[in-house]
């Protein structure tokens, strides 16, 4: 059975990108990304760790991070883009392409990402088929 991660942009902002995040139909956590610049994989428009990867359906696989010493969800075969790893941060300094986990209390930012990615990698830890669904 697949395991099915959405994450729905709500504000698609200036500089950042506020989302929703539900694995299999569920609210999860909230999100933020960079700003959204690429439309219909156009990579003209990306600017390197500035950039939201594009909308679309990716496989996720768990990586081992030896900087971090711990296990992340790693998005795979995303258009014009390497290395794309969902984790914990809280401003968009955090976010270099990547999807930050947390809680939206701050604007422009996340809050309480260890907690998500804690709990994240408790129900990711025994997936063998996952996809996560950007829109």
């Amino acid at each position: 059975m697949v395991m099915e991660i959405l994450v729905k942009r709500i504000f698609k902002g200036p500089s950042y990108t506020i989302g929703h995040m539900y694995i299999d139909d569920a609210y999860f956590c909230d999100t933020l990304e960079d700003k959204v610049r690429i439309v219909n994989n156009d990579c003209s428009m990306k600017i390197y760790g500035e950039t939201a990867i594009p909308e679309g359906t990716y496989k996720v696989e768990m990586m081992w991070w030896d900087k971090h010493k711990n296990w992340y969800p790693h998005i795979m075969d995303v258009p014009c883009f390497e290395g794309i790893l969902i984790h914990s941060g809280t401003t968009m300094a955090d976010t270099k392409g990547c999807i930050l986990v947390g809680v939206n209390k701050i604007k422009g930012q996340v809050v309480g990402g260890m907690l998500c990615m804690d709990r994240l990698r408790q129900i990711l830890k025994d997936q063998k088929d996952i996809n996560i669904k950007i829109e």
